[in-house]
């Protein structure tokens, strides 16, 4: 097994003003926005790091534009406002018109990935058609996905995608390859999300940082953990 070259990423990022909704009971609209922007930043910053060919932000946002356009990202803005899944369909119609091999789809919400976590699930690939995945930590979502080629696979995604993807890629006659992954594996989604992000041992990401300077982190830790639980 001889690891894809020609992999894309594509991260579909929401315009600001509908980041983060799950955490609106939690967290006021211009802290959401923040920390949709520091997730975005820390995802971005280890794409750019990683063995792909390139990287495709699907957005019709500001903020998300001009910080894929700083790192040499291309900006799709086909799908951008058809949710995560069509974005990230219209993405791969885009990548195989132009004879791509592979395509890799992260959210925006993973702060703790890291380069080495792409490579490993590059160097996990199979030969085409292929389909390998990391789920999120609890086996619901889906935060990580590679495909050869990029439509190999019909996506769905949603807050409980992980299964009914390996069912996916069943149907289609490719056995899945499951990576998991503890920095792809940290979306943040919920406030019990945000608990579980600051438990963990420390990697220095604008996320945390963030948390930390807003006394959001403060705020998480000092809450009893059946008021987090129930937000």
């Amino acid at each position: 097994m001889t690891p894809p070259r020609d992999v894309w990423a594509v991260v579909p990022v929401k315009e600001q003003g509908g980041a983060k909704q799950r955490l609106a009971e939690f967290l006021p609209p211009d802290q959401r926005r923040a920390l949709a922007a520091a997730m975005l930043q820390d995802v971005l910053a280890a794409l750019a790091e990683a063995p792909l060919a390139g990287i495709c932000v699907v957005t019709l946002d500001p903020f998300a534009t001009d910080l894929a356009r700083r790192i040499g990202a291309r900006v799709l803005t086909d799908g951008a406002r058809d949710g995560h899944t069509g974005a990230v369909t219209a993405a791969g119609r885009a990548l195989i018109a132009e004879g791509r091999a592979t395509m890799l789809t992260v959210p925006g919400d993973i702060p703790r990935i890291t380069a080495a976590e792409v490579a490993a699930l590059i160097e996990a690939h199979r030969d085409a058609p292929a389909f390998t995945i990391a789920p999120a930590h609890d086996e619901l979502g889906s935060n990580a996905i590679l495909l050869s080629p990029p439509d190999a696979v019909t996506l769905r995604f949603g807050e409980d995608s992980y299964f009914p993807h390996l069912a996916a890629a069943r149907a289609a006659g490719i056995e899945p390859t499951v990576v998991p992954l503890p920095g792809i594996g940290m979306d943040i989604d919920h406030p019990a999300d945000l608990r579980r992000f600051l438990s963990m041992p420390p990697l220095r990401t604008r996320t945390l940082d963030y948390l930390r300077e807003s006394g959001i982190a403060a705020l998480v830790t000092a809450l009893p953990e059946v008021v987090v639980s129930r937000q």
